[in-house]
C-alpha cells in the first residue's frame, strides 16, 4: 500500500494572516472616532468585505518563490477595492454623519499595519528557511538538461525558498526505470516533483501524473526551449472545452487599461503643466539660435495595432532629407550642439507627452521605430511585430535595460524585442513605476547610447 503524505507545509500561515488582518481592521476601528451609528453592522460589513476582496485578489496566494513587488502590488490593489468598499458602506447604511476625514485615517492605518505584517511574516519566513532549515519541502528533479541544471543550482543556493533538493534522476524510456523514481519519493517522503516534459514519453507523463495523484505528491513541469510550453500560456474553458492561448496580455483587460490610461493622462498632465509649460521656450530659443527651421520634429511612427501617428521632438539635427530613414549614430554631423544635450538628458522625448495625452502613445511601453524601420524589421526579426499588441511608450524596459539608441549589430534590435515582450506579458502599474523612475535616474546621469 502506498505510503501518502502525512504532512502538509505552511497549512497554518494562510488563516494566521487572515486572522492578523482581520485583527487589524477590527481593532483600529476603536482607535478613531468615526462616528457610527451602529458598530457591529460596520465591523461585519468590514470583515466580509476584506474576506470577499482577498479572495477576489488571492490576497493571500502568496509562495515561498513570490516576489516582494508582487506582494507589494498585492496590498496596494488589496486596499484600493477596499477603500471603495470602505467608503460606499456610508451610502449604502446611509450614514451621513459619519467623518470622512476619520475614516480616511482608518483606512490609512489599516494599509501601514496590514503593509508592516504582511512584509514581517515574509521576511521572518525567509529567515527562517534559510538559517533554521524549517518550513521546508523535499524536492526531486527529473531529467537532466540546461534548464533542469538551473532549477537544480536555484534550489541549492536560494535557501531561503525552502525547497531542499534531494535527487535527480534520468528516466530512460522504460517502466523500471520510473519505478525506481516512484519507490524513492514514497521512501523518503519527498514532497514535490519536479519533471522536464522535454525527456519524458506521453505514456510516462501519464503514469507520472497517476502516481502523483494517487500519492499525494504535487507534480510540476520544466518546460523545454523546443516545445510551444515556453510560452505564457493563458488556460481557458470555453463550456467545457480546454483552450490554451500562447500569450496573456496584461493590458487587455478593461480594468488594467483603465488603470494604465489614467496613469498616462495624469503622468502626462503633470509633465506637460510643471516642466514643459516653462521648458519648452527656453528649448526653442536654444535651438533657433543655432539652427534655422521649427522647434518641433515630427515623424510617422508605427503605433498600437500597426496604425501610424505622427510622434513629436525637440528638433536635435539640421534640417536634413535622411531625418525621416536614416537613424542617428554616434558622432553623427546632422546632431547639433543643443541637439546633442537634449538627446543625452532625453529632453528632445519630452513632446510626446503630448502624444500620450492624445492617446497615441503610453509614458510606459515599447519605444516606435520609424516607418521605414519597422517594415525592415516586420520581415527580419522574429516575433518584432508583437510589440504592437499595445501602444509605444516614451520610455519602456528594454531602454532602462540597456537597449537604447543606435541599432548597430542584429542582436541588438533581437535583445529589445525580447525585453519588450517581456513587458508586454507581465505589465503591472508598479512595473510602470520602477521603469519611470529609472529613466530619470538614467536621463540624470547619461547613457552611453543616448546620441
Amino acid at each position: 500500500m502506498s505510503k501518502f503524505k502525512q504532512r502538509r507545509y505552511s497549512g497554518f500561515i494562510t488563516p494566521m494572516a487572515y486572522i492578523i488582518d482581520l485583527g487589524i481592521i477590527i481593532g483600529c476601528i476603536f482607535l478613531f472616532n468615526i462616528n457610527i451609528t451602529n458598530l457591529y453592522a460596520f465591523i461585519i460589513y468590514v470583515s466580509f468585505s476584506w474576506v470577499v476582496v482577498s479572495f477576489m485578489n488571492r490576497f493571500y496566494d502568496i509562495h515561498r518563490y513570490t516576489k516582494l513587488i508582487k506582494i507589494t502590488a498585492l496590498i496596494i490593489k488589496q486596499v484600493f477595492f477596499f477603500l471603495i468598499i470602505l467608503y460606499a458602506f456610508i451610502g449604502f447604511f446611509k450614514q451621513p454623519d459619519i467623518s470622512r476625514v476619520e475614516l480616511g485615517n482608518y483606512a490609512l492605518t489599516i494599509f501601514g499595519l496590514v503593509t508592516f505584517f504582511k512584509v514581517l511574516i515574509y521576511v521572518l519566513l525567509n529567515k527562517y528557511r534559510a538559517t533554521f532549515g524549517g518550513n521546508n519541502r523535499n524536492v526531486i528533479v527529473i531529467g537532466d538538461n540546461e534548464k533542469t541544471r538551473q532549477l537544480i543550482k536555484i534550489f541549492n543556493d536560494r535557501q531561503d525558498f525552502g525547497y531542499k533538493f534531494r535527487k535527480q534522476f534520468t528516466v530512460k524510456d522504460d517502466d523500471f526505470s520510473l519505478l525506481k523514481c516512484f519507490n524513492y519519493i514514497i521512501e523518503n517522503n519527498i514532497d514535490e516533483i519536479y519533471s522536464s516534459v522535454a525527456e519524458l514519453s506521453n505514456k510516462q507523463i501519464n503514469k507520472l501524473v497517476g502516481f502523483a495523484d494517487n500519492n499525494l505528491r504535487e507534480l510540476k513541469f520544466i518546460p523545454d526551449n523546443k516545445d510551444i510550453y515556453t510560452k505564457k500560456l493563458n488556460y481557458e474553458y470555453y463550456d467545457y472545452i480546454p483552450i490554451l492561448s500562447f500569450r496573456n496580455i496584461p493590458m487587455q483587460k478593461p480594468i488594467n487599461q483603465v488603470v494604465k490610461r489614467v496613469f498616462d493622462i495624469l503622468f502626462a498632465s503633470a509633465i506637460i503643466v510643471f516642466i514643459l509649460s516653462w521648458l519648452t521656450p527656453i528649448i526653442a530659443l536654444l535651438i533657433k539660435l543655432e539652427s534655422k527651421g521649427p522647434v518641433f520634429f515630427k515623424q510617422s511612427r508605427n503605433g498600437f495595432n500597426y496604425k501610424e501617428f505622427d510622434c513629436y521632438k525637440f528638433r536635435s539635427m539640421t534640417p536634413n532629407d535622411d531625418a525621416h530613414s536614416q537613424q542617428a549614430t554616434k558622432g553623427d554631423m546632422r546632431i547639433t550642439k543643443i541637439g546633442a544635450f537634449i538627446r543625452k538628458t532625453s529632453i528632445d522625448e519630452l513632446p510626446q507627452f503630448f502624444n500620450v495625452l492624445f492617446g497615441d502613445m503610453s509614458v510606459v511601453g515599447p519605444r516606435p521605430h520609424m516607418v521605414s524601420h519597422t517594415n525592415f524589421y516586420a520581415r527580419k526579426v522574429d516575433k518584432f511585430m508583437v510589440r504592437h499588441f499595445v501602444k509605444p511608450g516614451i520610455t519602456g524596459l528594454a531602454q532602462v535595460s540597456g537597449m537604447r539608441g543606435e541599432i548597430e549589430e542584429d542582436k541588438d534590435i533581437i535583445n529589445r524585442v525580447k525585453y519588450d515582450i517581456f513587458y508586454i506579458e507581465n505589465w503591472s502599474i508598479l512595473l510602470d513605476l520602477k521603469i519611470v523612475i529609472q529613466t530619470f535616474l538614467n536621463a540624470i546621469k547619461g547613457e552611453e547610447k543616448a546620441y
